[in-house]
């Protein structure tokens, strides 16, 4: 019966999977079921679920890198419509973008019909159109529609409350309702096909219909350093999302045209409104030069001053030439008065500009001359000569006269040429401060002007700018959506319910069998334990539905896997035997109550007397008799026979077919004491006399003494464990018994093996041979 434990342990870490299979086939009724509900539930679930169809779209997201322009103006185009791919995906995903979008396609209206467990969505094919006039975007409304003939409809099972549960409603005519007023008008796919199927209407908040179209828009990148795009996108209606996307990229287009021209537009106003304050402010600098100019009477400073230069010397050669003829007047004057030359010629031809007193002079001279020539032919008292002097006398204060009108005369025109000289003087010194003034202003109007040019300039830069602005995105292939839904999966579905139904109940009885603690196995027993093992008793639950459970169920021709087991349990006590302590008095004990000596003794004992052996079974139960209940309460048994020395072997001995028996007797107040008694050991060796076997049913060891005390008459100790029932825990107390040598010649038997659970021919043909068992035994039984 040895074996080696490295061999050992090879073969239970090879069969340990194997043994979890059959453990958890043997729960097939369980995974049935699972999968059955499971099953059930998926394809409700599939049924039930809405379709969902994918569309998608490929773009190319244009910049100044992969789109055409003219060379001249490409510094502006750059400029304008320069893009970044990343940014550009970020404003497709945009809320603002999508709630846009959402409003134009009118996605958040859906028209839904129902089709078996789950409802199509109708969006343009619906018969029937409703506007709801006075909805607010965060308004949630919802309704049935159901069309009553060509003209009315019904409408019910309102969302909100409202003042009746129906209306009958006229087409293209407005209802209030306390949420509102809509209008229900007829589409082209209005048709009497409709009528009396009700149309599910739901009119959604745009914030979370935008929301959800965001999540179930996928945009891809192709290629990391491409522009190009692909937008895909899920929705219960393939038109619609072929709507959408396309919408979307109309949209981003609107958008990023109106950014580019908002920025020229914001540039244009600017350029426009500087250019009325420049031009305002250039108008100013210009009539301030005007001003500076008339009041100065200047037009050109250097031509003033060539002019005012010229001035000033022509007054100045005027005042000298006037001072000359000034000076030539007084010198006549005084010639003319001096005394001394009364009677002389006054000189002529002297340079004196008034021709009429030189012809003064020379009149005046003529006739002096003609007096004198007079006076040398005549007297002084000549009448002529008289006469003469007196002309000449007149003649001379004429001349003076005339010379004093004349230094007059060049006086006032010496002093205008000399004030007229300062004049000019003063405007040619005044020059360079109103050359600066000038040069002042003249620099305030060029550079105003300069500026005035430049933003005329910038402003038709900026117009052709904005006429250049181009579509940020082209469309590569249009939208186009699927013509089969993507989603629900049937089979994918299907499938997962079956493995969920049988994960569950696989989980769950894995979780049960890992976490339960008790004795199970043989193997549960043969890792915790070095006590020789016998066999375990499987429990055949086919048998225990129609007999009693401590009935005997061993058949002398059995094929049953009970009577193969006790068979096998017959042989391997056989290896405990020897010739100088051959088996013959066998006890049975256990932990627990219930751990099923009485079943095993007894079927035991049936077993063995198939083999023609002569077989007493004793019950040494005599707190309770569990044994002697089983046939019939006899008054007189053990305790009699310990407690009175007058009662013999043969009146406690109950004579049977297949084996006797010797109940337990009259309950005794001490029943202790009654089993120290010798009178017991001289029963036994009576009995080892007449008997082949001695099946001796002992009580639990460990609860009251009785057990040990009784121990002492056996050859063997069979200690029952009963699977299912003692906790893992105690193992290292019956160690401790087999140990210590509380229990004579000690072996295990494990009862109520479930052969289901550990697979029963493994359990049995390892180490014990009982392949023949499970070919004849289990497997026949199974039928």
């Amino acid at each position: 019966m040895q074996t080696n434990p490295s061999s050992v342990n090879k073969n239970e870490q090879s069969l340990n999977v194997l043994d979890l299979l059959m453990y958890l086939t043997s729960k097939w009724k369980w995974f049935l079921f699972s999968v059955l509900i499971c099953g059930g539930i998926a394809w409700y679930q599939y049924a039930s679920s809405p379709k969902v169809y994918f569309g998608k779209t490929t773009v190319i997201i244009k910049d100044p890198s992969n789109k055409t322009s003219t060379a001249g103006l490409d510094r502006y185009d750059n400029f304008i419509n320069k893009v970044n791919v990343a940014n550009e995906i970020l404003q497709f995903r945009s809320k603002k973008l999508m709630r846009e979008v959402v409003q134009r396609v009118h996605a958040d209206i859906s028209y839904q019909k129902k089709s078996g467990l789950h409802y199509d969505e109708l969006y343009t094919q619906s018969p029937v159109n409703v506007s709801f006039p006075d909805a607010l975007p965060e308004q949630y409304l919802g309704f049935t529609v159901t069309i009553q003939d060509s003209t009315t409809v019904l409408l019910s099972d309102f969302i909100r409350e409202e003042e009746k549960s129906e209306y009958q409603v006229r087409l293209n005519d407005t209802l209030s309702l306390r949420s509102g007023n809509l209008v229900i008008t007829p589409t082209n796919f209005f048709s009497k096909a409709w009528t009396n199927v009700p149309i599910k209407v739901r009119k959604q908040p745009l914030d979370g219909v935008a929301a959800r179209y965001q999540g179930n828009l996928g945009i891809r990148q192709e290629e990391d350093e491409s522009s190009i795009l692909t937008l895909s996108l899920k929705d219960n209606s393939p038109k619609r999302a072929e709507d959408i996307l396309n919408t979307l990229i109309n949209v981003y287009n609107e958008e990023a045209i109106k950014d580019k021209n908002q920025v020229a537009i914001n540039t244009a106003n600017f350029i426009n409104d500087r250019l009325i304050i420049i031009s305002q402010e250039l108008g100013d600098v210009e009539s301030d030069l005007e001003s500076f100019k008339r009041d100065n009477q200047v037009v050109d400073i250097a031509s003033s001053a060539s002019m005012y230069m010229s001035e000033s010397q022509k007054y100045n050669a005027d005042a000298l030439e006037l001072e000359t003829q000034l000076r030539l007047a007084r010198y006549i004057k005084e010639y003319l008065t001096d005394p001394k030359k009364e009677t002389d010629l006054i000189p002529a031809n002297t340079g004196i500009s008034d021709m009429n007193i030189e012809t003064q002079i020379t009149a005046y001279n003529a006739t002096k001359l003609k007096r004198d020539r007079l006076i040398s032919d005549s007297s002084d008292k000549n009448p002529v000569v008289e006469e003469l002097n007196n002309t000449l006398h007149a003649m001379k204060q004429s001349i003076i006269r005339a010379v004093d009108n004349m230094i007059v005369s060049i006086n006032v025109k010496r002093n205008d040429a000399q004030s007229r000289e300062q004049r000019a003087q003063s405007r040619v010194a005044a020059i360079p401060t109103k050359e600066r003034q000038m040069l002042s202003i003249e620099r305030q109007q060029k550079i105003k002007e300069a500026l005035y040019l430049f933003l005329l300039n910038r402003r038709e830069e900026n117009a052709l700018s904005q006429a250049m602005a181009d579509n940020n995105a082209r469309v590569i292939d249009s939208a186009e959506s699927t013509s089969f839904p993507i989603s629900p999966n049937r089979n994918r579905i299907l499938l997962l319910g079956v493995l969920i139904g049988i994960a569950l109940p696989g989980a769950a009885f894995l979780l049960i069998l890992f976490m339960d603690t008790r004795v199970h196995s043989r193997k549960d027993l043969e890792k915790a334990v070095s006590v020789p093992y016998l066999g375990e008793i499987p429990l055949d639950k086919s048998i225990q539905k129609h007999h009693d459970k401590n009935a005997p169920t061993v058949r002398e021709q059995g094929d049953d896997i009970v009577s193969e087991a006790f068979r096998i349990l017959r042989t391997n006590m056989a290896f405990l035997s020897r010739k100088d302590n051959p088996v013959q008095v066998i006890t049975f004990t256990s932990f627990n109550v219930g751990a099923g000596k009485t079943f095993i003794a007894r079927n035991l004992s049936m077993s063995l007397a198939y083999t023609k052996k002569r077989v007493i079974m004793i019950d040494l139960d005599i707190r309770k008799g569990t044994l002697s209940r089983h046939y019939g309460h006899h008054h007189v048994g053990i305790t009699n026979y310990l407690s009175d020395s007058t009662i013999r072997v043969d009146d406690i001995i109950q004579r049977r077919e297949d084996f006797d028996l010797i109940a337990s007797g009259t309950v005794a107040p001490n029943p202790a004491e009654l089993l120290m008694d010798e009178r017991l050991d001289e029963l036994i060796r009576e009995l080892r006399t007449r008997y082949d076997y001695i099946i001796a049913d002992n009580v639990p060891v460990g609860i009251i003494a009785d057990a040990t005390i009784a121990n002492r008459i056996a050859d063997l100790t069979i200690f029952v464990v009963r699977a299912g029932k003692l906790d893992r825990r105690q193992l290292p107390d019956i160690e401790q018994l087999y140990q210590e040598k509380k229990l004579k010649n000690m072996a295990l038997v494990l009862n109520g093996a479930d052969p289901e659970r550990h697979g029963y021919g493994y359990g049995y043909g390892y180490g014990y041979g009982y392949g023949y068992g499970y070919k004849y035994g289990y497997k026949n039984h199974s039928k």
